[in-house]
Order: C-alpha cells, then structure tokens, then sequence
C-alpha cells in the first residue's frame, strides 16, 4: 500500500485492553459491540429514543435507577435481576421509548464507550448501521479508530469482521490509509465471512453463548446489514442519535 501523508488513517483495535497503544488514531473512535450492545443502541434510536446514557457498572446504573430513570443492564447475555430490559435490540422497539433518556449497562459494550472518552469523538459502529455510518466516516476526513468491544477483554469474532468491514469501505474509498496488521488482519477476515455472517460466525464463542439462551432471534438481526439509519455519537455524557447524517461534523481540538 501507498501511503499518502495526508491521508487520515483508518485503524482496528481488536480488544479494548488494546485501547492504549492505539491512541494516535483516535480523533474519531467506533465503538463496535455487534452481539449486541451497539446493534440495541442504533435500534433504540431507530425507535425514537433521545439519549442513551452507557454507564460500565451496575451500581451506577441502580443509583440512576432509584432517580426514576429508565435502565436496561445486562450481564453474561441475560438481564440482570431488578431491570425491566437488557441488550436485546428486540425490548428497545417500543414506542413507549420515543422521547425518553435510557441508561444502559452491559458487559462489554457500554465499559468500552467509557474506555474511549479521551477520543476527539466517539460513535457507534455495528453491522445495522455499515453502510450509513461509513458514508459519514469518510466525509469527515479524521483518523479513525475502530475499537472492537470483544469479550471481557479478549478479541471475538463478529466485532472484528464488523471492523473489517468498516476498515475495507474506507479503505476503497482512498481517502484513508492503513499501517496496522491487526486492521488488515480484520479486513481479511470481513472478506471471509461477508457471504454468509451467520454461517462463518456458527463455532463463535458468543453467538454458541447466546445460542443457549435461545436468542438466535437475536444473533440474526444483529448479523443482518443495513438495517439502521441511525447513527449515534457521544454529547456529554450521553449517546445521542447525529440528526444529518450527511452534514460534515469535525471534531473539535
């Protein structure tokens, strides 16, 4: 590969432990959490909902609850005792959601937002929203950092095909360069599996987890590309959905 010096470079992260030694690039960070964090917050948007506050421990998110607040926590795949919803992108399509603020906390996901918040700018990145959220990347003209959640610290399989996916897109637009093996490892592996994600994805460690929960209902929505316009980018302490997707958002700094 050519590099161009004023090219913005396009990274991959694999696990969050990582995060540190992957700083220079990340005047934009996607936090990818596919199966299912990531997946639930573009559809909470997609149903309506204003804010998403992603706290990493379940205290938090109990002080939050005993506010009166909405809270979904997740833990392990289930739903943690107490709370009415997890991270099942299915228990945020509910209209009753449109308008609200919902605290979220899961096991990855969330922990991996709050990992970044030294970013320039922080969005969330899943295969629901690939292709809306790489038209935005590329129009933003910033390094950009895909940070997979993985699995309490250790790399998984579907965040980094996602990564790969995001990585190749920006990649062929040649707006962007790479130097990392870990990125051009995702890409290859995207290329791999992108014929048939449920097939490529059916030893992974955390769909054969989900699996045993009996959400396959789960693991095929997640797995299904371009389902979401949405795209959601930190204000504050807040995730909330970027209203012109199109319009050209620098970071600040």
């Amino acid at each position: 590969m050519i590099l161009g010096p004023n090219k913005p470079f396009v990274e991959v992260c694999v696990s969050p432990d990582k995060y540190h030694l992957y700083r220079e690039y990340n005047r934009i960070v996607v936090v990818i959490d596919v199966l299912r964090a990531t997946s639930a917050i573009c559809t909470a948007f997609d149903y309506g909902v204003e804010r998403i506050i992603p706290v990493s421990a379940i205290e938090d998110a109990l002080d939050y609850k005993s506010k009166g607040y909405i809270v979904a926590a997740e833990r392990n795949g289930e739903v943690v005792a107490g709370f009415d919803r997890g991270n099942s992108p299915f228990g945020f399509m509910d209209e009753e959601l449109a308008g609200q603020t919902v605290v979220l906390t899961t096991t990855n996901g969330t922990k991996t937002i709050n990992i970044a918040r030294d970013a320039g700018r922080i969005v969330i990145g899943s295969l629901l929203n690939l292709d809306v959220l790489c038209k935005w990347l590329i129009e933003q003209e910033e390094n950009v950092l895909l940070l997979c959640s993985g699995w309490k610290d250790k790399e998984n399989l579907e965040d980094t095909i996602c990564a790969g996916a995001i990585a190749e897109q920006l990649l062929d637009s040649m707006k962007f360069q790479s130097i990392e093996d870990s990125t051009i490892m995702a890409k290859y592996l995207y290329l791999s599996a992108k014929e048939n994600y449920l097939g490529f994805l059916k030893a992974s460690s955390h769909r054969r987890r989900l699996q045993k929960l009996n959400m396959n209902a789960d693991i095929k929505y997640c797995l299904t590309p371009n389902q979401s316009e949405s795209i959601a980018i930190m204000e504050g302490d807040a995730l909330v959905k970027l209203k012109v997707p199109q319009a050209k958002v620098k970071v600040k700094g």
